[in-house]
Protein backbone atom coordinates (compact mmCIF):
# COMPACT_ATOMS: atom_id res chain seq x y z
CA UNK A 1 0.00 0.00 0.00
CA UNK A 2 0.95 3.54 -0.72
CA UNK A 3 1.26 6.89 1.27
CA UNK A 4 -1.99 8.20 0.52
CA UNK A 5 -4.01 4.89 1.55
CA UNK A 6 -1.76 4.40 4.69
CA UNK A 7 -3.68 7.12 6.50
CA UNK A 8 -7.24 8.26 7.69
CA UNK A 9 -6.41 12.02 6.27
CA UNK A 10 -9.71 12.85 4.20
CA UNK A 11 -9.30 13.93 0.50
CA UNK A 12 -9.24 16.97 1.13
CA UNK A 13 -6.35 17.42 3.40
CA UNK A 14 -4.64 14.85 1.28
CA UNK A 15 -5.33 17.23 -1.50
CA UNK A 16 -3.82 20.09 0.45
CA UNK A 17 -0.82 17.95 2.08
CA UNK A 18 0.65 16.60 -1.17
CA UNK A 19 0.90 20.20 -2.74
CA UNK A 20 2.37 21.37 0.55
CA UNK A 21 4.68 18.83 0.45
CA UNK A 22 5.20 18.04 -2.87
CA UNK A 23 4.76 21.10 -4.53
CA UNK A 24 4.39 19.43 -8.21
CA UNK A 25 2.23 20.61 -10.76
CA UNK A 26 -1.29 18.42 -10.67
CA UNK A 27 -2.35 19.10 -13.90
CA UNK A 28 -5.53 22.25 -14.63
CA UNK A 29 -7.97 20.39 -12.68
CA UNK A 30 -6.04 21.16 -9.54
CA UNK A 31 -4.08 23.88 -10.13
CA UNK A 32 -0.23 24.23 -9.68
CA UNK A 33 2.45 24.97 -7.33
CA UNK A 34 6.00 25.57 -7.20
CA UNK A 35 7.87 22.41 -7.19
CA UNK A 36 10.24 21.93 -3.88
CA UNK A 37 10.95 18.49 -4.38
CA UNK A 38 9.74 15.43 -6.68
CA UNK A 39 7.07 13.08 -6.82
CA UNK A 40 7.15 9.85 -5.02
CA UNK A 41 7.51 6.46 -8.23
CA UNK A 42 7.52 7.88 -11.32
CA UNK A 43 8.93 11.47 -11.50
CA UNK A 44 9.67 10.65 -15.67
CA UNK A 45 6.02 9.50 -16.19
CA UNK A 46 4.26 12.37 -14.13
CA UNK A 47 6.24 15.43 -16.28
CA UNK A 48 4.98 13.30 -19.17
CA UNK A 49 1.61 12.85 -18.16
CA UNK A 50 1.46 16.51 -16.99
CA UNK A 51 2.26 18.10 -20.29
CA UNK A 52 -0.40 15.47 -21.92
CA UNK A 53 -2.87 16.73 -20.08
CA UNK A 54 -2.21 20.34 -20.04
CA UNK A 55 -2.30 20.20 -24.28
CA UNK A 56 -5.34 17.72 -24.10
CA UNK A 57 -7.30 20.37 -22.00
CA UNK A 58 -6.86 23.31 -24.27
CA UNK A 59 -9.92 24.15 -25.65
CA UNK A 60 -8.71 26.94 -28.62
CA UNK A 61 -7.36 24.18 -31.07
CA UNK A 62 -8.28 25.18 -34.37
CA UNK A 63 -9.96 22.55 -37.26
CA UNK A 64 -7.23 20.04 -38.33
CA UNK A 65 -9.56 18.01 -40.31
CA UNK A 66 -10.24 17.79 -44.04
CA UNK A 67 -10.91 21.38 -46.13
CA UNK A 68 -11.32 19.36 -49.41
CA UNK A 69 -13.03 16.62 -51.22
CA UNK A 70 -15.61 16.17 -53.68
CA UNK A 71 -18.77 18.13 -53.92
CA UNK A 72 -21.98 16.69 -52.83
CA UNK A 73 -23.35 13.45 -54.39
CA UNK A 74 -27.12 13.40 -54.36
CA UNK A 75 -30.01 11.09 -54.17
CA UNK A 76 -28.40 8.96 -51.34
CA UNK A 77 -30.30 7.26 -48.23
CA UNK A 78 -27.98 5.76 -45.49
CA UNK A 79 -29.53 3.74 -42.87
CA UNK A 80 -27.39 3.82 -39.38
CA UNK A 81 -27.19 0.23 -37.54
CA UNK A 82 -27.16 1.06 -34.09
CA UNK A 83 -25.62 -1.43 -31.59
CA UNK A 84 -27.78 -0.22 -28.94
CA UNK A 85 -29.60 3.89 -28.82
CA UNK A 86 -29.19 3.55 -25.21
CA UNK A 87 -25.67 4.21 -25.36
CA UNK A 88 -25.25 7.36 -25.52
CA UNK A 89 -22.28 7.57 -27.90
CA UNK A 90 -23.84 5.43 -30.83
CA UNK A 91 -26.68 8.31 -30.22
CA UNK A 92 -25.17 11.10 -30.35
CA UNK A 93 -23.16 9.83 -33.51
CA UNK A 94 -26.54 9.23 -35.12
CA UNK A 95 -27.51 12.81 -34.31
CA UNK A 96 -24.76 13.91 -35.72
CA UNK A 97 -25.34 11.54 -39.04
CA UNK A 98 -28.82 13.03 -39.29
CA UNK A 99 -27.84 16.44 -39.01
CA UNK A 100 -25.23 16.27 -41.83
CA UNK A 101 -27.43 13.78 -43.65
CA UNK A 102 -29.90 16.65 -43.82
CA UNK A 103 -27.57 19.39 -45.11
CA UNK A 104 -26.05 17.58 -47.72
CA UNK A 105 -29.80 16.25 -48.55
CA UNK A 106 -30.04 12.71 -48.01
CA UNK A 107 -32.51 10.35 -46.80
CA UNK A 108 -31.65 8.29 -43.32
CA UNK A 109 -33.46 5.86 -41.26
CA UNK A 110 -32.17 4.61 -37.99
CA UNK A 111 -32.51 0.92 -36.99
CA UNK A 112 -31.52 -0.19 -33.09
CA UNK A 113 -30.06 -3.33 -32.58
CA UNK A 114 -30.90 -3.40 -29.22
CA UNK A 115 -27.48 -4.27 -27.33
CA UNK A 116 -28.33 -7.93 -28.21
CA UNK A 117 -26.54 -10.08 -30.70
CA UNK A 118 -30.36 -11.11 -32.44
CA UNK A 119 -31.05 -7.99 -32.35
CA UNK A 120 -27.75 -6.35 -34.06
CA UNK A 121 -27.99 -9.16 -36.64
CA UNK A 122 -31.92 -8.82 -37.89
CA UNK A 123 -30.99 -4.70 -37.71
CA UNK A 124 -28.48 -5.56 -40.50
CA UNK A 125 -30.39 -8.02 -41.97
CA UNK A 126 -32.99 -5.32 -42.53
CA UNK A 127 -30.62 -2.71 -43.59
CA UNK A 128 -29.36 -4.99 -46.41
CA UNK A 129 -32.76 -6.14 -47.26
CA UNK A 130 -33.51 -2.17 -47.69
CA UNK A 131 -30.91 -1.94 -50.36
CA UNK A 132 -29.74 1.78 -49.06
CA UNK A 133 -26.61 3.73 -50.69
CA UNK A 134 -24.80 3.23 -47.52
CA UNK A 135 -24.55 1.62 -44.10
CA UNK A 136 -22.99 2.87 -40.85
CA UNK A 137 -22.08 0.11 -38.45
CA UNK A 138 -23.38 2.00 -35.16
CA UNK A 139 -20.67 0.74 -32.30
CA UNK A 140 -20.73 -2.85 -32.38
CA UNK A 141 -18.19 -5.25 -33.85
CA UNK A 142 -18.78 -5.99 -37.73
CA UNK A 143 -17.46 -9.29 -37.62
CA UNK A 144 -20.45 -10.58 -35.41
CA UNK A 145 -23.16 -10.19 -38.44
CA UNK A 146 -20.04 -11.23 -40.89
CA UNK A 147 -23.16 -12.83 -42.91
CA UNK A 148 -24.49 -9.67 -43.20
CA UNK A 149 -21.49 -7.74 -43.93
CA UNK A 150 -20.82 -10.06 -46.90
CA UNK A 151 -24.06 -9.38 -48.65
CA UNK A 152 -23.31 -5.70 -48.33
CA UNK A 153 -20.27 -6.41 -49.63
CA UNK A 154 -21.54 -8.17 -52.43
CA UNK A 155 -24.21 -5.83 -53.46
CA UNK A 156 -22.18 -3.06 -53.64
CA UNK A 157 -23.02 -1.06 -50.49
CA UNK A 158 -20.08 0.56 -48.39
CA UNK A 159 -19.67 0.71 -45.08
CA UNK A 160 -18.64 3.42 -42.60
CA UNK A 161 -18.33 1.96 -39.00
CA UNK A 162 -18.20 4.35 -35.99
CA UNK A 163 -16.24 2.95 -33.52
CA UNK A 164 -16.75 -0.66 -35.33
CA UNK A 165 -12.93 -1.70 -35.31
CA UNK A 166 -10.55 -0.19 -33.10
CA UNK A 167 -8.39 2.00 -35.93
CA UNK A 168 -9.76 4.91 -37.35
CA UNK A 169 -9.75 5.11 -41.47
CA UNK A 170 -10.67 1.93 -43.99
CA UNK A 171 -10.97 -1.73 -43.33
CA UNK A 172 -9.79 -4.39 -45.17
CA UNK A 173 -11.28 -7.35 -42.78
CA UNK A 174 -13.77 -6.99 -41.86
CA UNK A 175 -14.83 -4.67 -45.01
CA UNK A 176 -15.27 -0.80 -44.29
CA UNK A 177 -14.96 1.58 -46.36
CA UNK A 178 -14.04 3.85 -43.10
CA UNK A 179 -13.86 3.40 -39.45
CA UNK A 180 -14.38 7.13 -37.67
CA UNK A 181 -12.97 7.04 -34.19
CA UNK A 182 -10.41 8.47 -32.52
CA UNK A 183 -7.47 6.75 -32.00
CA UNK A 184 -7.75 4.89 -29.24
CA UNK A 185 -4.22 4.57 -28.37
CA UNK A 186 -4.51 8.42 -27.72
CA UNK A 187 -7.74 8.32 -25.66
CA UNK A 188 -6.65 5.18 -23.57
CA UNK A 189 -3.07 6.94 -23.20
CA UNK A 190 -4.47 10.72 -21.61
CA UNK A 191 -7.00 8.91 -19.35
CA UNK A 192 -4.86 7.22 -17.55
CA UNK A 193 -2.32 10.16 -17.84
CA UNK A 194 -4.86 12.11 -15.71
CA UNK A 195 -5.18 9.86 -13.31
CA UNK A 196 -1.46 10.22 -13.06
CA UNK A 197 -0.85 14.03 -12.89
CA UNK A 198 -4.35 14.35 -10.94
CA UNK A 199 -2.85 11.82 -8.01
CA UNK A 200 0.59 13.24 -8.48
CA UNK A 201 1.68 9.62 -9.12
CA UNK A 202 0.08 7.90 -6.25
CA UNK A 203 -3.69 6.55 -6.73
CA UNK A 204 -5.62 3.19 -6.67
CA UNK A 205 -8.00 2.63 -9.50
CA UNK A 206 -10.42 0.61 -10.78
CA UNK A 207 -11.14 0.28 -14.54
CA UNK A 208 -14.44 -0.37 -16.22
CA UNK A 209 -14.73 -2.11 -19.30
CA UNK A 210 -17.13 -3.99 -21.45
CA UNK A 211 -14.90 -6.89 -22.65
CA UNK A 212 -17.37 -8.46 -25.38
CA UNK A 213 -16.95 -5.48 -27.10
CA UNK A 214 -13.21 -5.83 -28.72
CA UNK A 215 -12.51 -1.90 -29.20
CA UNK A 216 -13.20 -1.75 -25.82
CA UNK A 217 -11.59 -4.28 -24.13
CA UNK A 218 -8.69 -3.04 -26.52
CA UNK A 219 -9.35 0.25 -25.03
CA UNK A 220 -9.35 -1.02 -21.26
CA UNK A 221 -5.92 -2.79 -21.71
CA UNK A 222 -3.74 0.19 -23.51
CA UNK A 223 -5.23 1.96 -20.03
CA UNK A 224 -4.13 -0.23 -17.87
CA UNK A 225 -0.78 -0.75 -19.62
CA UNK A 226 -0.18 3.43 -19.03
CA UNK A 227 -1.12 3.10 -15.64
CA UNK A 228 1.22 0.03 -15.00
CA UNK A 229 4.17 2.97 -15.93
CA UNK A 230 3.34 4.49 -12.31
CA UNK A 231 5.07 2.19 -10.38
CA UNK A 232 2.99 3.77 -7.17
CA UNK A 233 -0.26 3.42 -9.56
CA UNK A 234 -2.16 0.60 -8.24
CA UNK A 235 -4.78 -1.27 -10.40
CA UNK A 236 -7.00 -2.24 -8.21
CA UNK A 237 -10.18 -4.06 -9.67
CA UNK A 238 -10.42 -4.28 -13.70
CA UNK A 239 -14.57 -5.13 -14.10
CA UNK A 240 -15.85 -5.95 -16.83
CA UNK A 241 -19.58 -5.24 -17.41
CA UNK A 242 -21.54 -5.37 -20.65
CA UNK A 243 -22.78 -2.27 -21.49
CA UNK A 244 -26.40 -3.34 -22.00
CA UNK A 245 -26.33 -5.02 -18.45
CA UNK A 246 -24.34 -1.53 -17.28
CA UNK A 247 -27.61 -0.20 -15.65
CA UNK A 248 -28.30 -3.39 -13.10
CA UNK A 249 -25.12 -4.37 -12.29
CA UNK A 250 -22.76 -1.79 -12.39
CA UNK A 251 -24.26 -0.50 -8.61
CA UNK A 252 -24.05 -3.98 -6.86
CA UNK A 253 -20.34 -3.94 -8.56
CA UNK A 254 -19.68 -1.19 -6.79
CA UNK A 255 -21.01 -1.63 -3.81
CA UNK A 256 -19.03 -4.47 -3.11
CA UNK A 257 -15.48 -2.32 -4.09
CA UNK A 258 -16.88 0.53 -2.01
CA UNK A 259 -17.04 -2.28 0.62
CA UNK A 260 -13.84 -4.15 -0.29
CA UNK A 261 -11.13 -1.23 -0.97
CA UNK A 262 -12.86 1.73 0.80
CA UNK A 263 -10.39 4.64 0.81
CA UNK A 264 -7.72 2.55 -1.04
CA UNK A 265 -9.96 3.28 -3.91
CA UNK A 266 -9.72 6.87 -4.99
CA UNK A 267 -9.87 6.75 -8.88
CA UNK A 268 -11.23 5.11 -11.67
CA UNK A 269 -11.47 4.45 -15.62
CA UNK A 270 -14.32 3.52 -17.11
CA UNK A 271 -14.39 2.99 -21.48
CA UNK A 272 -17.80 4.82 -21.57
CA UNK A 273 -19.15 7.36 -19.11
CA UNK A 274 -22.34 5.98 -18.62
CA UNK A 275 -20.73 3.06 -15.96
CA UNK A 276 -20.64 6.58 -13.51
CA UNK A 277 -24.20 7.48 -14.62
CA UNK A 278 -25.41 3.98 -12.82
CA UNK A 279 -22.40 3.69 -10.01
CA UNK A 280 -23.67 7.59 -8.72
CA UNK A 281 -26.47 5.68 -6.61
CA UNK A 282 -23.95 3.36 -5.05
CA UNK A 283 -21.37 6.00 -4.00
CA UNK A 284 -24.44 8.24 -3.11
CA UNK A 285 -25.68 5.20 -0.76
CA UNK A 286 -21.79 4.62 0.91
CA UNK A 287 -21.83 8.09 1.39
CA UNK A 288 -19.20 9.23 -1.15
CA UNK A 289 -18.88 12.58 -2.01
CA UNK A 290 -20.01 13.74 -5.46
CA UNK A 291 -16.85 15.71 -5.48
CA UNK A 292 -14.83 12.61 -4.92
CA UNK A 293 -12.98 10.74 -4.16
CA UNK A 294 -12.91 8.04 -6.11
CA UNK A 295 -12.00 11.00 -9.02
CA UNK A 296 -14.00 9.61 -12.16
CA UNK A 297 -13.13 9.82 -15.97
CA UNK A 298 -14.84 8.19 -18.75
CA UNK A 299 -12.28 7.02 -21.53
CA UNK A 300 -15.05 7.93 -23.74
CA UNK A 301 -18.06 9.32 -25.24
CA UNK A 302 -18.71 12.26 -23.14
CA UNK A 303 -22.46 12.52 -23.81
CA UNK A 304 -24.49 15.36 -22.30
CA UNK A 305 -25.09 13.43 -19.50
CA UNK A 306 -21.55 13.08 -18.42
CA UNK A 307 -20.83 16.56 -18.97
CA UNK A 308 -23.80 17.49 -16.15
CA UNK A 309 -22.08 14.73 -13.87
CA UNK A 310 -19.25 17.10 -14.54
CA UNK A 311 -20.08 20.52 -14.51
CA UNK A 312 -22.39 19.41 -11.04
CA UNK A 313 -19.54 17.33 -9.39
CA UNK A 314 -22.31 14.46 -9.36
CA UNK A 315 -19.35 11.69 -9.34
CA UNK A 316 -17.32 12.19 -11.74
CA UNK A 317 -14.57 14.50 -12.31
CA UNK A 318 -13.56 14.90 -16.46
CA UNK A 319 -14.26 12.72 -19.73
CA UNK A 320 -12.16 11.97 -23.07
CA UNK A 321 -14.95 13.23 -25.05
CA UNK A 322 -15.56 11.38 -28.54
CA UNK A 323 -17.00 14.36 -30.90
CA UNK A 324 -19.71 12.76 -31.50
CA UNK A 325 -21.42 15.45 -33.32
CA UNK A 326 -18.39 16.00 -35.93
CA UNK A 327 -17.94 12.63 -36.47
CA UNK A 328 -21.67 12.13 -37.28
CA UNK A 329 -20.86 14.73 -40.32
CA UNK A 330 -17.32 12.88 -41.02
CA UNK A 331 -19.53 9.66 -41.56
CA UNK A 332 -21.53 11.67 -43.88
CA UNK A 333 -18.36 12.90 -45.52
CA UNK A 334 -16.93 9.37 -45.83
CA UNK A 335 -19.69 8.01 -48.02
CA UNK A 336 -19.49 10.96 -49.99
CA UNK A 337 -16.22 9.88 -50.80
CA UNK A 338 -16.90 6.62 -51.26
CA UNK A 339 -19.79 7.67 -53.69
CA UNK A 340 -17.74 9.83 -55.62
CA UNK A 341 -14.51 6.90 -56.06
CA UNK A 342 -12.07 8.79 -53.69
CA UNK A 343 -10.35 7.47 -51.12
CA UNK A 344 -11.41 7.87 -47.29
CA UNK A 345 -10.31 11.04 -45.39
CA UNK A 346 -8.01 9.29 -43.02
CA UNK A 347 -8.88 11.87 -40.72
CA UNK A 348 -9.00 11.38 -36.58
CA UNK A 349 -9.78 13.70 -33.96
CA UNK A 350 -7.35 15.01 -31.84
CA UNK A 351 -7.80 13.57 -28.33
CA UNK A 352 -9.29 16.33 -25.79
CA UNK A 353 -10.06 15.98 -21.71
CA UNK A 354 -13.16 17.98 -20.46
CA UNK A 355 -13.98 18.98 -16.93
CA UNK A 356 -15.54 21.44 -14.92
CA UNK A 357 -13.06 24.08 -15.48
CA UNK A 358 -12.35 23.71 -19.35
CA UNK A 359 -15.97 22.78 -20.53
CA UNK A 360 -17.60 26.27 -18.61
CA UNK A 361 -20.83 24.08 -18.48
CA UNK A 362 -21.01 23.09 -21.95
CA UNK A 363 -22.63 19.58 -22.55
CA UNK A 364 -20.44 17.98 -25.93
CA UNK A 365 -17.17 19.19 -27.02
CA UNK A 366 -16.42 19.06 -30.71
CA UNK A 367 -13.29 20.47 -32.92
CA UNK A 368 -14.13 24.25 -34.11
CA UNK A 369 -15.26 24.97 -37.12
CA UNK A 370 -16.30 21.25 -38.79
CA UNK A 371 -19.67 22.18 -39.87
CA UNK A 372 -18.30 24.90 -42.47
CA UNK A 373 -15.32 22.93 -43.48
CA UNK A 374 -17.72 20.11 -44.43
CA UNK A 375 -19.94 22.70 -46.12
CA UNK A 376 -17.53 24.07 -47.76
CA UNK A 377 -16.23 20.65 -49.21
CA UNK A 378 -19.93 19.73 -50.11
CA UNK A 379 -21.23 22.91 -51.78
CA UNK A 380 -23.63 23.28 -49.76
Amino acid sequence: MHSHRKTSLTAATLLAAAAVLVGCERGSSTGTGDSSGGPGGCPETLARAEAAVRQAERTNVPWNGPTSGPEAVSGKTIVYVAQTMTNPGVAGAARGVTEAAKVIGWNLRVIDGGGTPAGIQAAMSQAVALRPSGIVIGGFDPNSTSGQIAQADAAGIPLVGWHAVAAPGPSERPKLFANVTTKVEDVARISADWVIARSNGDAGVVVFTDASIPFAKNKSELIRKELATCSDVDLLAYENIPIPDASTRTPQVVSSLVSRFQNEWDYSVAINDLYFADAAPAFRTAGKQGSGPPFNIGAGDGDPSAFQRINNEQYQAATVPEPLSEQGWQIIDEFNRAFAGRPASGYAAPVHISTAANSRGATTWDPAGYREAYQNIWGR
